[in-house]
């Protein structure tokens, strides 16, 4: 999913939250979940309705903080991986693991 500039919020179930991605599938989730708890967000992940059982598990990921866009945080540098390095857009689209050329550069 490509970032947006919009925040987006909402509800999941009882919770309200603001959207990091919809429509993810497995891999990607464990990725922004483990990026997201390390930086202190509370993660809240929804199952998307599947038409058939055919049809990959998808999810909607999440964070109660209110205020959290993800647009700002990676361009503000305010992500930072475990291993302490800043997130980058290449990083948090997966891309590259490499966090040092600044996203200006690229």
């Amino acid at each position: 999913m490509a970032l947006e500039g919009k925040h987006s919020f909402g509800s999941i179930g009882e919770t309200r939250v603001s959207f990091v991605e919809k429509k993810v599938e497995e891999g990607r989730k464990d990725f922004l979940r483990n990026l997201l708890e390390f930086n202190g967000f509370e993660v809240v992940i929804e199952e998307e309705k599947r038409k058939s059982e055919e049809e990959p598990q998808l999810y909607t990921i999440a964070v109660t903080d209110m205020v959290f866009n993800p647009t700002t945080y990676i361009f503000e540098r305010r992500l930072k991986t475990p291993d302490g390095r800043k997130v980058t857009l290449a990083y948090w689209l997966q891309l590259s693991e490499d966090t040092y050329p600044q996203y200006w550069n690229n």
